[in-house]
């Protein structure tokens, strides 16, 4: 009995830490990682606003979402189709296909990492790199895999980015004062950086991995609560680490090209902070981002084919989320748009999405309590959620123009 208590709580941890990272991963991906090099480029110092706000858009809806998916016990296609008839579809179909969007961009950073350790040309890389995501998926215990590999991957990104932030040489000071008070707010940028790090399928990952390791109920709140809180500290804490780190470039004086078909925004200003062996490290860096978000990506968008499909076995859900990885992958190889561009694009189109799921798990927290077993929703984190819920469909009105013509 005591051993098998031991196990339990051991294989409880294993589920939040996995949660956790698969959620930190996804959100700080290579489609975040351009993207800050791009708008600190665009705008300086001013930016770090933006990583503010995606921070807190990050606590209100990640709390929201894991807290409504475990008390449910039901994937987030099901709440929204027992919330309203239908939505549920039609998060399913918008969740797939940004996920694919966003899939295609991860490929692409797999190749612009591996670009940047070996100098492989970035399509052969993201074809080697889209066969290992492959492996993963189609190992015996693929489960046990993905959370290993996400959680050394993880740890991997955090200490390398420490290491260059420090080397860089920021200007804190102003960084800090203008993470409150702005020279610039630009919603298009604010829209772009929320939607790479909670929009799309990433608002889903951690909470589904939850649900499929058994991590539900009431009983588990408090700990679902605290795995949340974490991940989204030490998301914000990482995505303000790369921010200094390339604003420290920014501020040298570098001039970083953020629109040619080659560009590797992120990746020159790594070089710029540590020469050649900066380079290297943005490789390792950028590679281990681009593919755990390849897995993360896959894995959550795929677990949304319930909705289409109740009965599906793990089995069928791993050959899925194989065919879905390599449907990414010709899709990728077949694309003229430059990778660094098409993962700018694909944060702001996640971060259109992103108001639409999340008005729905609202509706659900707020109609339909029988779902969550008579569970009274706490009213704060309600009006919190109705508050970014609006603010998000505001950005988005005020963005969607302009993400749509970085495809151009």
């Amino acid at each position: 009995m005591v051993a098998q208590g031991i196990h339990t709580v051991k294989s409880r941890r294993s589920a939040l830490v996995a949660a956790i990272f698969l959620m930190a991963t996804s959100a700080i991906g290579p489609g975040f990682i351009t993207q800050t090099a791009t708008f600190t480029t665009k705008l300086g110092a001013a930016f770090a606003f933006g990583i503010l706000a995606s921070i807190l858009i990050d606590f209100v809806v990640q709390l929201n979402i894991w807290r409504i998916v475990t008390l449910t016990r039901m994937r987030a296609s099901d709440v929204a189709n027992a919330a309203i008839p239908g939505s549920g579809h039609l998060l399913a179909v918008l969740v797939i296909v940004g996920g694919l969007f966003f899939n295609i961009g991860n490929i692409g950073g797999t190749g612009l990492g591996l670009n940047a350790i070996f100098g492989l040309d970035p399509k052969i890389g993201g074809a080697i790199s889209a066969v290992f995501s492959i492996g993963i998926f189609l190992s015996k215990r693929a489960g046990l895999a993905v959370d290993r590999f996400i959680i050394f991957a993880g740890i991997l990104m955090i200490v390398l980015t420490l290491y260059v932030a420090f080397v860089s040489g920021p200007p804190v000071g102003d960084a800090l004062f203008q993470t409150v008070l702005p020279d610039t707010i630009d919603f298009a940028t604010i829209t772009t950086i929320v939607g790479g790090t909670v929009g799309g399928y990433i608002t889903y990952s951690g909470a589904h991995r939850l649900l499929d390791r058994g991590m539900v109920g009431v009983e588990n709140l408090p700990a679902v609560n605290r795995a949340a809180l974490t991940g989204i500290t030490v998301t914000g804490l990482m995505r303000y680490v790369l921010f200094l780190a390339i604003l420290g470039v920014v501020a040298s004086g570098v001039v970083i090209d953020t629109s040619g078909q080659g560009a590797n925004p992120a990746a020159q200003a790594f070089q710029a902070a540590a020469g050649n062996v900066g380079l290297r490290l943005f490789g390792i860096i950028f590679w281990a981002a681009a593919i755990t978000s390849v897995i993360g990506a896959a894995y959550t968008s795929v677990s949304f084919i319930t909705a289409f499909k109740q009965d599906i076995s793990e089995h069928a859900r791993n050959m899925a989320t194989v065919v879905f990885i390599a449907i990414s992958l010709v899709c990728y190889l077949l694309m003229t748009t430059p990778p660094a561009a098409m993962l700018v694009f694909v944060g702001g189109l996640n971060g259109l999405i992103l108001p639409i799921g999340l008005s729905i798990f609202l509706f659900a927290a707020w109609k339909r309590e029988d779902l969550m077993g008579g569970y009274r929703y706490p009213r704060w984190l309600l009006a919190l959620g109705v508050l970014v819920c609006a603010l998000t469909w505001y950005m988005g009105y005020k963005s969607a123009g302009t993400i749509f013509s970085l495809l151009g």
